[in-house]
């Protein structure tokens, strides 16, 4: 049984080179890549929470979200199987992009540490969903490259 909703936001922040920043993640004992973001916290707006995620896990801070989409179908939550997921994704801009420290390879030099991550821009024409390993996330790679 359905009991509660697990709301995240994500934001899409592309570089003037028609790349997408992703974030490879080692999170719950396992590797991931997903969009930057994260879960909304209680009593926040979903703008609110883009921009305390960017400055958490990017020291950056993001300007001129415009919505992009929200999860239209069903999706149970990955690490709460009796959670609903919704992820609202924003493409964002950001003035100070050069200053992300990213990495060339996926994984490139990510530790086994919980809640550890790098970041790395990928050209959006060489973008695939199997890049990315959520659901929702592969959904949204289709959608921008439509």
């Amino acid at each position: 049984m359905i009991n509660h909703f697990n709301v995240r936001v994500y934001g899409l922040l592309f570089n003037n080179n028609d790349e997408l920043l992703v974030a490879d993640e080692y999170c719950v004992g396992q590797f991931m890549t997903k969009f930057p973001g994260g879960g909304l916290e209680f009593g926040e707006g979903l703008i609110d929470g883009l921009k305390r995620e960017f400055m958490e896990e990017l020291g950056i801070e993001i300007n001129d979200a415009q919505h992009f989409y929200t999860t239209d179908f069903f999706q149970v939550s990955a690490f709460k199987p009796t959670g609903q997921l919704i992820s609202v994704y924003y493409k964002v801009r950001s003035l100070v992009e050069d200053n992300i420290s990213v990495v060339n390879e996926p994984f490139e030099g990510l530790k086994q540490i919980e809640d550890s991550q790098v970041f790395r821009w990928i050209k959006l024409q060489e973008l695939t969903p199997s890049q990315l390993t959520w659901p929702v996330d592969k959904h949204v790679v289709n959608l921008l490259k439509t």
